[in-house]
């Protein structure tokens, strides 16, 4: 490869189509504010850069990104670009991952509202986000060791799993298709409305009104903490280790738990014919 190193660029399109160079220890920032400093390029590694500029990474082919920083001011960073790998980074710009293929992100952290929009087949691990909202229209997602927090979380997602992580949220995976959560703990209200093939297995469910209008919803092992109103027309099958605050009008399937303190039938709009079957807590 070739090597650029310990440079300062900020003319727009600076190193715009470059191809098999290592850019090491370089900063993009200064007076020109120039954009798109690194558009159109080719097999690129990034190392020990620091941004501060907007669209810097855009169209980019076969890149690395790592040990490196982008600041508030590095708005949509990187857009309709493949094969990335981005490692041990910063990024704290607006609307950072958009309509991106393949991208593999480890042990980074990550602070941009609207992140991952219309990306497909991004895999995340050892990685805090915070994002409002996350993965909009998404695709084939895979995330493992995950500390997110934000909002209206991966909406209309579809193909995606999750991992040992922890989901601080609030409206998350409405109109989500083939979602499965394995041993994570999901805070939020209004968890996953409208999904489709939704699995939650081993999980902390914690939030009011969870899990409404869902169709093929799949719940095994897991806890719900708070919730209150649940499963309102859902066609669930549902094993829950302990209490449940109260259940209101399940469509259709089975719903245990050791304890539920209200089910509620009324005013429902279709006819409710889920079954729901309270046992006493095992012995210890």
């Amino acid at each position: 490869m070739n090597l650029i190193e310990n440079m300062t660029y900020d003319n727009e399109r600076a190193l715009y189509n470059l191809r098999s160079t290592l850019i090491k220890g370089c900063t993009f920032a200064g007076p020109a504010d120039g954009e798109s400093v690194l558009k159109e390029t080719r097999d690129i590694v990034i190392d020990d850069c620091k941004f501060s500029l907007r669209y810097p990474i855009w169209h980019a082919q076969k890149y690395e990104l790592k040990n490196s920083y982008l600041d508030e001011k590095t708005r949509a960073a990187l857009w309709y670009s493949d094969d990335g790998l981005i490692e041990n980074t910063e990024i704290s710009g607006v609307k950072a991952l958009r309509e991106c293929h393949n991208t593999t992100i480890r042990n980074c952290r990550i602070d941009s509202p609207e992140f991952g929009w219309k990306t497909d087949n991004t895999k995340i691990s050892d990685t805090s986000i915070i994002s409002e909202y996350i993965f909009l229209d998404a695709k084939n997602i895979e995330l493992q060791r995950l500390d997110f927090k934000g909002k209206y979380s991966f909406q209309y997602v579809q193909d995606l799993v999750i991992k040992d992580s922890v989901l601080d949220t609030k409206d998350a995976f409405w109109h989500s298709k083939n979602v499965t959560v394995t041993d994570s703990t999901v805070k939020g209200e209004y968890l996953a409305w409208f999904s489709q093939g939704l699995t939650l297995i081993r999980c902390r469910i914690i939030g009011t009104q969870p899990l409404c209008y869902c169709k093929d919803l799949r719940l095994i092992d897991c806890e719900m903490i708070d919730c209150d109103l649940s499963f309102e027309y859902s066609d669930v099958s549902a094993d829950i280790k302990g209490h449940i605050d109260s259940v209101k009008n399940p469509h259709s399937g089975k719903i245990t738990a050791d304890s539920i303190g209200e089910i509620i039938y009324e005013d429902s709009i279709m006819p409710c014919s889920a079954e729901i079957v309270t046992h006493s807590q095992p012995e210890k």
